[in-house]
């Protein structure tokens, strides 16, 4: 199964194909400009560079959140006009649950450590999930959530890898309440892949799993600015 994954949660912007687990081609950019001016044309390099068309897609996949709130209605939006249009199916995968896969066993030297994810939630916050390994799989053990960093690392005891542009934002501040028990997984890892959305949403599909494309919408976690200011005088 050909799958088109598209992420476009935080700062950076990712598209991938792959078969099955196997990846085909991946485009990422960090541009600081909207994805909008270049979600699409990235999609359309990566086809032709894979020697594909939109026919050839057979299910799709996207980045439901937590994150930029633009961002993701941008992704989240690219996707669903095609889905609807083709009448293909696509899954929707959690930004921690991506970023904790990308420190799976043997890719990183310390990836046998408990996982805390920390993506930049803006307004000096973070989301956070954290995340175990168990006979060699990943086993998420607690809810995504908005917080401050530092109530972020409550009840966090021994060694914790960090990964995310919030570990990268935070670390001398993770590393002034840990200290040595703090470890941090490479740069390379805290940019969302495309390739590992991809691989997520493989998993998903083959146990039967969709979601629904007219209902699937962003996973904000917290009210947005506007919200928030409704109802005030």
């Amino acid at each position: 199964m050909k799958i088109l994954a598209v992420d476009t949660a935080t700062e950076s912007c990712g598209v991938a194909l792959s078969e099955g687990e196997h990846l085909i081609g991946e485009i990422t950019n960090r541009r600081k400009q909207t994805h909008s001016r270049h979600v699409l044309g990235m999609i359309d390099a990566l086809l032709r560079m894979c020697g594909m068309g939109a026919g050839d897609v057979e299910a799709y996949a996207v980045s439901a959140g937590p994150g930029s709130f633009t961002g993701l209605r941008i992704g989240i939006s690219t996707v669903k006009g095609m889905v609807l249009a083709s009448g293909k199916d696509m899954v929707g995968i959690s930004v921690p649950d991506v970023l904790a896969a990308q420190v799976f066993p043997g890719s990183c030297p310390v990836c046998v450590l408990p996982v805390c994810v920390l993506t930049d939630a803006r307004k000096g916050e973070v989301y956070t999930a954290r995340y175990r390994y168990e006979s060699g799989m990943l086993k998420k053990i607690s809810g995504e959530q908005v917080l401050a960093p530092e109530e972020a690392l409550s009840g966090i005891e021994g060694d914790c890898l960090f990964v995310g542009r919030g570990a990268e934002l935070y670390r001398s501040r993770i590393e002034g309440k840990l200290g040595k028990h703090a470890r941090f997984a490479p740069p390379e890892c805290n940019i969302i892949r495309a390739s590992v959305l991809a691989r997520l949403a493989w998993q998903r599909l083959r146990k039967g799993e969709r979601d629904n494309a007219a209902a699937f919408g962003p996973r904000y976690i917290r009210k947005s600015d506007a919200e928030l200011g409704f109802g005030k005088k």
